[in-house]
């Protein structure tokens, strides 16, 4: 694969941006990095018919932005609104990045309140740039429900803010209607004390299947089902424990069997195990579920027809 290199329009402190994207285009560079716009400093309140302006001549020459960059210190003195508005103007760039300064820490004991207050101005719990319960921890089992169930036709759904001062929500409910005609219901939360296992119940006329982070924890069926059943022995399933109380202690074992089955795909030729699609039809589902709860009606989808 050819190196993909981008270049920065610090460079270019006496150019407009046409100009110094026209170059950078023609000396070879994949990708552009904001420093300045016209030789001046970003200045993300620019209003949108500049932002349009921009857009435009980047995508005239054909060169994505790569990093939007700020003069932030995310030790300084409340530096979460301004690194917001910054959020806000790298996803209408498509900018994948914004650049920032740590800035100066103060000595202890005043040093970890600092880190405090920089970690809260972070991307964080924003629209913009992140999303809440349901898209950050509730989207991957919305992904095996998806997978067990098939389609689903219709969502109903809240939203609500409980616990965390953030702008997305940190509980989530759905009634789900899937395509096969069952229904369902989605909670995400990280309002509930002490935090629990994520968990999938299916339950139909013949059978329960319980699934508590990745491992069936119980299993019953009905004699037209077949014989078997009941609690799976303790310990084959965690408690409430890791993960779901300390995000720093969330297992990355799945994450990791996920990218070498991707690294195998690619030098195999093959499909991975989970492909786009199936990455796109969880994500539909969480933007209904937000939907819904947004207008406060039911959201249908167009993953209900199979493909």
């Amino acid at each position: 694969m050819p190196s993909r290199i981008a270049f920065s329009t610090l460079a270019f402190p006496d150019a407009t941006l046409a100009a110094a994207a026209s170059a950078g285009r023609r000396w070879g560079y994949s990708g552009i990095e904001l420093r300045l716009i016209d030789g001046e400093l970003i200045d993300p309140a620019m209003p949108a018919a500049r932002r349009a302006q921009v857009r435009r001549t980047l995508a005239a020459a054909g060169l994505p932005v790569v990093a939007l960059d700020s003069s932030i210190r995310l030790t300084g003195e409340d530096p979460g609104p301004e690194l917001r508005r910054f959020l806000q103007l790298a996803s209408e760039f498509q900018a994948p990045l914004v650049r920032v300064f740590g800035g100066a820490l103060d000595p202890p004991p005043a040093r970890p309140d600092r880190l405090r207050a920089a970690a809260r101005a972070a991307w964080r719990g924003t629209w913009a740039m992140d999303g809440g319960s349901l898209m950050n921890q509730g989207v991957h089992y919305v992904d095996l429900l998806r997978w067990c169930m098939g389609p689903v036709a219709e969502v109903t759904a809240v939203c609500a803010t409980q616990a965390h001062r953030v702008e997305v929500e940190d509980t989530a409910l759905a009634i789900v209607r899937f395509g096969s005609g069952a229904v369902g219901t989605i909670l995400s939360s990280t309002a509930a004390f002490p935090g629990f296992p994520q968990r999938l119940e299916v339950t139909g006329t013949d059978g329960t299947v319980i699934v508590e982070d990745g491992r069936i924890v119980r299993r019953a069926f009905g004699a037209q089902a077949g014989t078997g059943g009941g609690a799976i022995p303790e310990g084959a399933a965690p408690g409430a424990i890791g993960g779901a109380t300390d995000p720093a202690a969330i297992d990355v074992a799945s994450h990791a069997a996920q990218l070498a089955d991707l690294l195998a795909a690619i030098e195999e030729g093959r499909e991975p195990a989970v492909d786009g699609q199936a990455g796109r039809d969880a994500l539909e589902i969480v933007c209904a579920v937000y939907e819904s709860a947004r207008t406060g009606v039911p959201v249908g989808l167009s993953g209900a027809r199979e493909s």
